[in-house]
């Protein structure tokens, strides 16, 4: 009787363990999970909330020389990169699967942090000359730039345009 049990056991860990993989399969399969660790713009679209954001981007002149990751992930670490990629990925699939996001989706703290260093880290020639002429024509005092302003600040509509909205984005059905 013993045997009988532990045999029963055994097999229902066995088809337990199966069914497991099976889901795991399955939900990496369909979630596109290792499409993730590519840097293909198109990888932000797998969730279907993202496509104004890819769409105002799709038009935008950064279109032709900067992809998401580009401007959204570190590029200085592979490992930041990576981990900022992990940390990104499960807090918008949290946000998605539960629909915790508004119509308007707004970059965290952190990330905001990063698309600030990557854009004065490509801008960087045309960064140092603004720093050069405000010290030179507006004295020592003002010779560095608040550290709290952001290149969006000005730039609002670079590279993802006037409107950001799931429902008033032009075009953002159209991505391709």
């Amino acid at each position: 009787m013993k045997a009988k049990s532990k045999n029963l056991l055994i097999c229902a860990s066995i088809t337990a363990f199966i069914i497991a993989v099976g889901v795991f399969i399955y939900t990496l399969k369909t979630s596109k999970a290792l499409s993730y660790l590519s840097s293909d713009p198109k990888v932000c679209i797998n969730c279907h909330v993202m496509n104004p954001s890819y769409a105002t981007w799709q038009k935008s002149s950064h279109a032709r020389v900067a992809s998401c990751v580009d401007c959204h992930l570190p590029r200085d670490n592979h490992f930041k990169k990576y981990l900022s990629k992990a940390k990104d990925g499960w807090n918008h699939s949290i946000a998605f699967t539960f629909n915790t996001y508004g119509q308007s989706i707004k970059i965290s703290d952190d990330g905001a942090k990063r698309v600030q260093a990557n854009c004065v880290s490509c801008h960087s020639k045309l960064t140092e000359t603004l720093r050069e002429n405000r010290q030179k024509y507006l004295g020592s005092k003002h010779s560095d730039f608040s550290p709290e302003r952001k290149c969006w600040d000005c730039h609002q509509e670079v590279p993802h345009g006037k409107v950001r909205s799931l429902t008033a984005t032009p075009n953002n059905l159209g991505v391709r």
